[in-house]
């Protein structure tokens, strides 16, 4: 699914969020979306979304307009939210049995990709008695298996340790290749970015413009990013970060 923001602007009363945003982000694409903290990448998914309408401007999914929510543009968060009264083969069933597919079906769905995201074995376990990294695994089967035209990922592994968000960037990565949905992914972890993204769009502090785009469709990586150190450090100074005799400086005002 080609997803098309044209000129799109976003104010909250008087506050200008975004301001004149127009990029196309074509089928099977992931580009990743990074910038200061509240400058508004998260509101741009909501737009994509269709949970929030752009003050100007307009964004077509598969070349028609966004009036709302729809299953084809499936939004994940950095929160799990799991219903703590469901176990996880019903947490990731739901997805299913709110588009009316017959239960059964979901369950049996539900299991196949719960295998996929290797957790298999604790379908019946509730979210309580699993692990953060397990929680968003499951959050992943919710995700991918209703098979979702685009994916829309606000900070997915934000909340997670290191260890455990490197392995849940890979099983993402899997999926994509597998699935082949258009990805737009917020992020505020440039590595997560370099890592998993066709394109980085590095946007300004609020009002949101971009400041520099990166194309890194053509490479093969591994969390071996030391090939792309020279791009890491462009993007850390676009975002007001300088290394300075090994040490990370910070220009003031700035903030991922």
């Amino acid at each position: 699914m080609k997803l098309q923001f044209k000129n799109i602007a976003k104010n909250f009363g008087g506050l200008k969020v975004i301001e004149d945003f127009s990029r196309d982000i074509e089928e099977g694409q992931l580009v990743a979306l990074v910038g200061p903290s509240g400058c508004g990448k998260s509101t741009l998914l909501h737009i994509a979304a269709g949970l929030e309408k752009p003050s100007a401007g307009q964004i077509l999914a598969a070349g028609k307009p966004v009036e709302g929510p729809h299953p084809e543009r499936m939004l994940m968060f950095q929160e799990n939210a799991l219903y703590p009264w469901l176990t996880i083969a019903q947490n990731v069933a739901m997805a299913l049995e709110l588009q009316k597919v017959d239960r059964k079906q979901a369950r049996e769905q539900a299991f196949a990709w719960l295998e996929k995201v290797k957790l298999k074995g604790f379908e019946d376990y509730y979210p309580h008695q699993v692990s953060g990294g397990m929680r968003q695994r499951a959050a992943l089967a919710r995700a991918f298996i209703s098979n979702p035209k685009a994916l829309l990922l606000d900070e997915p592994f934000g909340a997670l340790d290191a260890l455990t968000r490197m392995t849940l960037q890979d099983a993402l990565r899997e999926l994509i290749r597998e699935t082949r949905p258009t990805v737009l992914l917020v992020t505020h972890d440039v590595d997560e970015a370099l890592f998993l993204a066709d394109r980085i769009l590095v946007f300004s502090n609020r009002p949101a413009t971009v400041l520099r785009e990166f194309n890194l469709a053509h490479y093969e990586k591994t969390h071996d990013l030391s090939d792309f150190a020279d791009v890491r450090r462009q993007i850390l100074g676009l975002l007001g970060i300088h290394a300075e005799h090994g040490d990370m400086t910070m220009t003031e005002g700035a903030g991922i």
